[in-house]
């Protein structure tokens, strides 16, 4: 069994900047981690590494520093590891990016992709069913736990706003996990020590047959970031010191006066000469 699963390196969320000149994340001179919901996602495939004797390969698209990402999958225990890395990759939207990907996984072979739920720079959560739309296969997302596993498929649990779904998904197939999937192990010494040693595949857009440069990066993304801003809250409040009984009874006066105002409130009763 064969086992893909997709990451991502991120900015640490403290360090995360934006130009807002061109309305991407700055990455030049920042500190990446990898992205934390896809550390669900590693735990989830090598669970079924243990209970169904699976190859895990690691796969991420970025730059050269993303191999730092693919090193802490692999002492996690991942057994490979694949950086997709080219010039004409840079500037990916969803779309052009899941192309990418989904070329990749193509040529590495899968009965099973495995993806986080999102990443938390671009917070979509468009690339996991748009990879498993471009490979034709199914889908189960927002994935909280693995109810059966065999050789043939597995039975999931969805974690829905209303509930939860059970879904079977015959291979090949593609689930993105959310956090209650499981907890994800740290990285031991022995597996820092093999990750150090372990040599990553790293592929252009050369390398992927039938992909073309006008299918990635600027080019073969249909959306754009127009105009970004940051939002400001601007609150205007009033402070009332209601510690003495007459101070109290001004304070709820005054709210009930801006509920009103609002119409948050019902109609009052003619009668009422209190509150």
């Amino acid at each position: 069994m064969k086992i893909i699963v997709l990451i991502k390196q991120v900015p640490e969320t403290a360090n995360a900047r934006m130009d807002m000149a061109t309305g991407t994340i700055v990455r030049d001179g920042v500190e990446g981690i990898v992205n934390p919901l896809d550390l669900y996602a590693i735990e989830a495939a090598l669970m079924l590494k243990r209970d169904l004797g699976a190859m895990v390969t690691a796969l991420t698209m970025g730059p050269e520093a993303a191999k730092k990402s693919l090193k802490e999958a692999i002492a996690m225990g991942c057994d490979n590891g694949v950086l997709l890395s080219s010039r004409e990759f840079a500037a990916s939207d969803t779309l052009a990016t899941s192309r990418v990907l989904s070329m990749a996984c193509k040529k590495i072979g899968f009965d099973l992709i495995i993806a986080g739920e999102r990443a938390t720079d671009g917070d979509t959560a468009q690339v996991a069913p748009e990879v498993a739309a471009l490979l034709n296969v199914p889908i189960g997302a927002y994935v909280s736990r693995i109810a059966e596993r065999s050789e043939y498929g597995l039975t999931v649990d969805r974690l829905l706003e209303v509930g939860r779904e059970r879904l079977a998904l015959p291979y090949p197939c593609l689930i993105s996990v959310v956090k209650e999937i499981a907890m994800p192990r740290l990285p031991t010494l022995r597996g820092k020590q093999r990750a150090r040693a372990s040599e990553l595949q790293v592929w252009s857009v050369h390398d992927l047959d039938g992909l073309s440069s006008d299918e990635t990066g600027l080019n073969g993304s249909p959306t754009r970031v127009v105009k970004i801003e940051a939002q400001k809250a601007a609150r205007q409040g009033v402070q009332m010191d209601a510690s003495e009984p007459y101070e109290i009874e001004a304070a709820v006066n005054a709210l009930v006066d801006f509920l009103n105002k609002k119409n948050l409130l019902g109609k009052r009763r003619e009668d009422d000469e209190s509150i």
